[in-house]
């Protein structure tokens, strides 16, 4: 753990996606489909919700204002696409696959990511409440510009992951495995349970003093006077 620019203190930099999305079609509406091929569409404003589109595959998409509470997208597949200010609670999204794509300004509650992967995806902008992390993947992540709210990545593995002038609060790390994570832009930064597995992770000597009583009462230390 230790403070300084990106790079200076060897964590490697998350990759960062570049979405170029080709001319959309519009969607014509309708209800999705559990295992539905989607390519080259844009679905605006639509109103998901409650709609089974487990295994569905999204390629080169945008998912504009839509309507995502309860909808079924577990084992589902976005690829090269951009979702831009949908909204929902308790979205499934369990062991679905996120891969160059960008999550934009957002505002989602109680989503299942449990078992997810996601790999070159920018979150920016946007609130995103009680997100379920477990045991999912991470790699080349940057969540940028947004507010986390008890994010549990219990056992879930971070590799290339960067915060930036985001807040995280009351996050979760029980038996997480970080590798090259950049915290040093989290304000503020909040670790309710497993801050002893943060090897790995990058901090800035404020966040450590910040830290220093949940340190504290992790190793058992007494501070007095």
């Amino acid at each position: 753990m230790a403070s300084g620019r990106p790079g200076a203190t060897g964590v490697k930099a998350a990759r960062r996606p570049e979405v170029r999305l080709p001319a959309l079609e519009r969607w014509d509406g309708g209800s999705l489909e559990p295992d539905g091929d989607y390519d080259g569409l844009e679905l605006r404003e639509a109103d998901l919700s409650g709609q089974d589109g487990a295994g569905a595959r999204f390629l080169d998409c945008a998912l504009t204002g839509c309507s995502l509470d309860e909808t079924g997208l577990h084992h589902a597949r976005f690829l090269d696409s951009v979702l831009r200010e949908v909204r929902g609670v308790g979205t499934d999204l369990a062991g679905a696959t996120l891969r160059d794509s960008e999550v934009l300004d957002a505002r989602l509650g109680g989503v299942q990511l449990h078992g997810a992967v996601l790999e070159r995806v920018v979150v920016r902008g946007g609130k995103l409440d009680f997100l379920n992390f477990r045991t999912a993947r991470l790699r080349d992540v940057v969540f940028e510009g947004c507010v986390l709210v008890e994010p549990d990545f219990g056992g879930a593995r971070l590799e290339r992951v960067e915060f930036v002038d985001c807040a995280v609060k009351s996050a979760d790390l029980t038996s997480a495995t970080l590798k090259d994570v950049d915290l040093r832009g989290a304000a503020p930064l909040e670790i309710a349970r497993g801050v002893d597995r943060l090897a790995g992770a990058v901090i800035s000597t404020a966040q450590l003093l910040d830290l220093a009583p949940v340190l504290a009462a992790e190793l058992g230390v007494r501070v007095e006077g």
